[in-house]
């Protein structure tokens, strides 16, 4: 089965980021696929590559960007979301005259079309806020 995933949980604040990875990491080891995950709302913190946490604490932005690395899993981050969050990749940065960009690069901006594409893809759509 292909799974689309919408991750609207931020990366501390909720349980919902590390619910979907923890499902995420299940479904392929079951043999599943996931057709792609889409960051929106709070989610969109989980694109950053700069949240640091202490040693004996895991970091679920990290282990997102290192999932969908590893797995070749297309991990989408609505643009407008991150824009309004301070989350930024080199392309917008440039676009906006900005001085930094925090996006790792597993995380693609993008917008709300690349979240239907995944829906007609995939066979479900699990959302977690």
């Amino acid at each position: 089965m292909k799974f689309a995933l919408l991750v609207t949980a931020a990366v501390f604040s909720q349980q919902g980021s590390q619910t979907a990875l923890r499902f995420a990491r299940a479904a392929i080891g079951s043999g599943h696929s996931i057709e792609r995950v889409f960051f929106f709302q709070d989610g969109v913190h989980n694109a950053s590559q700069i949240i640091v946490v202490p040693q004996d604490e895991n970091n679920p932005a990290k282990e997102w960007q290192q999932f969908c690395e590893e797995h070749k899993v297309e991990a989408s981050v609505c643009v407008s979301a991150a824009l309004k969050r301070g989350i930024i990749d080199a392309h917008e940065s440039r676009r906006y005259g900005t001085a930094a960009h925090n996006a790792a690069p597993q995380m693609n901006l993008a917008g709300l079309g690349q979240l239907v594409d995944a829906l007609i893809r995939a066979d479900r759509l699990l959302t977690f806020g």
